[in-house]
């Protein structure tokens, strides 16, 4: 008799209806995640979706030389941009805080003043973290049980036909 067995990635969501839990999503997320290592050790992402502000934009940004990128990353972006612009660090990833407006021109500012600097993700609410590593490692590293939400998607993943890599690592 022949056994089969799947390899292939992960996915869990999670949309909370009631808004006394968000403060509790991303331990739930993490939980879930961590449930689906089996079928995607390589690497993990997780998307989280928290306070809608649509005044203010989010730029989730990642780096393989943080300490370094990240040092004076948020004082160029405000001299180039000519607006207040903050950065929260979470070990190979940030989240730049700025105006809604000025979301576009940041983009292409990034590019100009570091180009390996990758942008994660963009908006108002939405926060991408991914790296390689079991999804344990890559939900502690950036402490996703600790964030809050409405909701929020995560995958492992199953290098099927690519590297393992940050960039090749979901969600996108």
């Amino acid at each position: 008799m022949l056994k089969w067995s799947a390899r292939m990635c992960g996915i869990v969501g999670l949309f909370l209806k009631d808004k006394n839990l968000e403060s509790d999503l991303g331990t739930m997320l993490t939980d879930m995640l961590v449930t689906m290592t089996d079928r995607g050790p390589d690497s993990a992402g997780i998307a989280i979706y928290g306070q809608n502000n649509s005044k203010q934009g989010k730029l989730t940004i990642q780096s393989d030389n943080p300490v370094a990128d990240f040092a004076t990353l948020a004082n160029d972006l405000s001299k180039a941009l000519g607006c207040t612009v903050s950065l929260v660090a979470k070990d190979t990833h940030a989240v730049l805080h700025m105006p809604a407006t000025y979301m576009v021109a940041a983009r292409n500012e990034l590019a100009t003043i570091n180009s390996a600097i990758r942008i994660m993700s963009a908006g108002d609410t939405i926060e991408i973290y991914k790296e390689v590593g079991l999804p344990r490692d890559v939900a502690k590293r950036f402490q996703i049980g600790k964030m809050s939400g409405s909701h929020g998607i995560g995958h492992t993943r199953m290098a099927t036909e690519s590297a393992v890599t940050t960039m090749g690592a979901h969600p996108f």
